[in-house]
C-alpha cells in the first residue's frame, strides 16, 4: 500500500477507534467524572477541536516535508539505519524502536525543561482525562516536535512508510491509554510488561508530582524500566488527575487552554503523601 494511502486509512482507523473507546467509557468508566452527558460532550469537543487544529497544521506544513526528507535519505542511503545491512523487516523494527525511544526522551524533556513544560502542561491540566484527552496538546508543542522530526527522520534513516506505521501504532495506544477505562487485571499485568497500559498512564496523569514525572513511555513500557522512571501504585482508583491550581474554567475553556503556557496556576502544587502510592519496579 502506498504510504500516502496508508496515512489516509490511519485517519479512518483513528476515528473508528475513538468511537469504540467512547462507547467503552460510557458503559464501563473507570472514574465517574462528569455530572452529565452535556458536560462530557463539551469537554470532549474542546479536546477534539485541538486535534483538528493540530492535524490541519501538521498535514499542511509538515507531512510532505517528512515524506520528502525520508525519500531523499533512502535514495542517497543516508542515515543510521540506511548504513546498516538490514533486511526490510529488521529495518522496520529498528525504526519503530528508535522512533519510540526518541518519543520517550521528547516526552521526558517536556516535563524537565521549564519552557517546554509550560506548553505540555496544557495536556496534563485536564482533570477529567478520557480518550479525548489524547488530542489535547498545545499547537506550539506540536510545531516544535514536528520541526525536530524533519531532522530526526533523515538522521536515523527512517522510511516514510515506517513513520506512518509508527504513528498508527502510537495513535492506537495513546487513545487507549487516555481512555477512562481499565483492562481486566490479568490482561493489564501481562500487557504492561511490553506496552503502556491505561493504568500506567493514569499514574502519569496524577497531580502528585512524583507520579506525574514517571511513566513517560508512549508505546513500549520497557523504556521506563530501562531509564528508571517506571512507577506503579496499588490504588489507581484513588488517583487525582490534573494539575493543582488549573481546575478553574480559565484553564479549561477553549481560550484558556490556548493561554495555559502564559498563565501560572492559581496555587502552587502541594504534594500529598496520600496520593503518592508505592513505587513498584516489578
Amino acid at each position: 500500500m502506498d504510504p500516502v494511502e496508508l496515512s489516509r486509512w490511519r485517519g479512518v482507523f483513528s476515528l473508528g477507534w475513538l468511537a469504540a473507546l467512547l462507547a467503552w467509557e460510557s458503559f464501563r468508566p473507570f472514574f465517574h467524572a462528569f455530572a452529565g452527558w452535556k458536560a462530557r460532550g463539551i469537554h470532549g469537543l474542546r479536546n477534539v477541536a485541538m486535534a483538528w487544529v493540530n492535524g490541519i497544521v501538521t498535514a499542511l506544513a509538515f507531512a510532505w516535508v517528512w515524506r520528502e526528507v525520508a525519500h531523499l535519505a533512502e535514495q542517497y542511503r543516508f542515515g543510521l539505519l540506511n548504513w546498516l545491512p538490514l533486511s526490510p523487516l529488521l529495518h522496520g523494527i529498528a525504526a519503530i524502536l528508535l522512533f519510540d525511544v526518541w518519543t520517550y526522551w521528547w516526552h521526558r524533556a517536556g516535563h524537565r525543561l521549564p519552557h517546554l513544560w509550560k506548553f505540555h502542561r496544557m495536556h496534563h491540566s485536564d482533570p477529567h482525562m478520557d480518550v479525548t484527552t489524547s488530542n489535547r496538546f498545545h499547537l506550539v508543542e506540536i510545531l516544535i516536535s514536528s520541526v525536530l522530526r524533519v531532522l530526526l527522520i533523515p538522521l536515523l534513516g527512517i522510511h516514510f512508510i515506517e513513520v506512518v506505521i509508527y504513528e498508527t501504532l502510537l495513535q492506537f495506544f495513546v487513545q487507549l491509554q487516555h481512555a477512562n477505562i481499565a483492562l481486566p487485571r490479568p490482561v493489564e499485568r501481562l500487557t504492561r510488561l511490553l506496552f503502556v497500559t491505561p493504568i500506567l498512564h493514569k499514574i502519569h496523569h496524577s497531580r502528585h508530582q512524583p507520579e506525574t514525572d514517571s511513566n513517560y513511555a508512549s508505546l513500549f513500557s520497557f523504556w521506563d524500566r530501562l531509564f528508571r522512571t517506571f512507577r506503579l501504585r496499588s490504588d489507581p482508583e484513588n488517583i487525582r488527575l490534573g494539575l493543582d491550581g488549573m481546575d478553574n474554567p480559565e484553564f479549561q475553556n477553549w481560550a484558556g487552554m490556548w493561554k495555559t503556557p502564559f498563565r501560572e496556576p492559581a496555587t502552587a502544587p502541594v504534594p500529598s503523601p496520600a496520593e503518592g502510592g508505592p513505587v513498584n519496579p516489578k
